[in-house]
């Protein structure tokens, strides 16, 4: 008899730890312009695929960079398939930083350590131990599920998930939905177990300026300053004030956001002030700040070669995010805020997302965490950056961010991405092990 979804596995639990930590000692830095290799990454994860009997796919755009795709069928041909992604390169490290050896994959004191064991690592790993544990125990999604290991999800995309839904969008077809990092995490405020799950992404809008002047000797009066022209214009962007444009997802967050912690918020009531509910729900403000409008931050500043020189031309990069609906007004005030002497283009640029946060989908992510732990508070959320999903969006895929992990108070997660000792509790990649589980095998249309 098969076993119920998201039962006590005890080899899937280990395996999920054994993956994670395999993966890690694979390094797959990007460090963008190209300068990156999966392939390795990708070829583990198909053998692991093939060993439990499931056929899987190393396809890659360019040599060295290669995604792995596989589907397995679901007992229900009625319903529609799900893909579920996770991306396999990860951001460089520079070991005199780290405590550990970023690349050694260590499991010590009850944690996995490693460059990729949240950012996303654990995730690719979560899949794998999942789907081979149905293997192993005969027990079969009700939907199809499309497993896609991705390459360069930490630069543009493009040898990854961009490649895949322009060259081979066959592979995913009739996925309506797509699953993937940066959600179903323990968020803790104020002694509450929050799990934000990923209901929309922030379009990403990063940008060049580019001001032009009059170049000449650093000591003569030289009011056609490139230089003083793009600080002017970096400076003004710095300082402005994006309004409020709130999508139904973030109006969403701040209603369940203020159950979880007592709070009542209700942003349709007349003269809302967003800023005021935000500080009004402390910690679990740092959930919704950031995506209650659009931004730009100055990141990068590119001028002269020489003190004594002034130069013809200065630059500088922006990193933008956009609200879902919020471009025309992003583009009409960067042309506002540069000004008639600074030119701006984009140098990458994605769309934002949004998606049900009442779909069977998303109710199905609740019930497998809310069975995991009664305790905690499901709550929809729009993350501030950006995932594989916008990708896959262009084949109609709707995309939410869910990686389950139990976290402890002290586990700062957000702090993880990119960051140094990055480090993965066993327990949680156990329990997100066995929520994934639970969701994949039961989730509806």
């Amino acid at each position: 008899m098969a076993e119920p979804a998201g039962h006590d596995d005890p080899q899937r639990d280990a395996e999920v730890v054994r993956f994670t930590s395999e993966l890690i000692r694979i390094d797959t830095s990007n460090r963008g312009g190209g300068d990156c290799r999966e392939r390795p990454a990708a070829e583990y994860v198909a053998e692991r695929l093939e060993e439990a009997g499931i056929p899987a796919r190393v396809l890659e755009s360019e040599p060295g960079r290669a995604n792995t795709v596989a589907r397995i069928e679901g007992s229900d041909p009625g319903l529609p398939a799900l893909l579920l992604h996770g991306h396999l390169d990860v951001v460089p490290a520079d070991a005199s930083e780290w405590s550990v050896d970023p690349f050694a994959g260590e499991v010590r004191d009850g944690v996995v350590w490693g460059r990729g064991a949240i950012d996303m690592k654990n995730m690719d790993a979560m899949m794998l131990a999942v789907v081979r544990a149905w293997a192993r125990t005969g027990r079969r999604p009700r939907r199809d599920i499309v497993l896609a290991f991705t390459a360069d999800e930490e630069d543009s995309a493009a040898a990854g998930s961009d490649w895949l839904v322009a060259r081979h969008p066959e592979l995913f077809e009739g996925c309506t939905e797509g699953v993937s990092e940066s959600g179903g995490y323990t968020f803790h405020a104020d002694g509450r177990r929050i799990y934000p799950v990923a209901a929309g992404e922030r379009g990403t809008a990063w940008l060049e300026l580019t001001a032009r002047g009059r170049a000449g000797h650093g000591s003569k009066v030289n009011a056609d300053n490139a230089v003083t022209r793009l600080a002017a214009a970096i400076t003004r962007i710095g300082e402005h004030r994006w309004p409020v444009r709130l999508t139904p997802v973030v109006r969403e967050a701040l209603r369940e956001l203020g159950k979880a912690v007592g709070v009542a918020i209700d942003p349709d009531a007349d003269g809302f002030d967003v800023d005021a509910a935000v500080a009004s729900l402390g910690e679990a403000g740092k959930l919704v700040g950031s995506t209650v409008r659009n931004s730009a931050n100055p990141t990068m500043l590119n001028a002269g070669y020489k003190v004594n020189v002034i130069p013809g031309s200065a630059t500088a990069r922006v990193d933008g995010r956009v609200v879902p609906g919020g471009r025309e007004e992003f583009e009409a005030t960067l042309d506002r805020l540069t000004g008639p002497d600074v030119d701006w283009s984009y140098v990458h640029s994605e769309v934002p997302l949004m998606a049900d946060a009442d779909s069977a989908v998303f109710r199905g992510m609740r019930a497998a965490l809310e069975e995991a732990d009664p305790g905690g508070h499901v709550v929809p959320y729009c993350m501030s950056g950006g995932t594989d999903a916008k990708q896959f969006s262009r084949l109609g895929i709707a995309g939410y961010g869910f990686t389950p992990l139990r976290l402890p108070a002290e586990y700062d997660y957000n702090a993880m991405f990119h960051g140094v000792d990055e480090r993965v509790p066993v327990a949680a990649l156990e329990f997100g092990a066995r929520v994934l589980d639970r969701f994949l095998s039961q989730v509806e249309a």
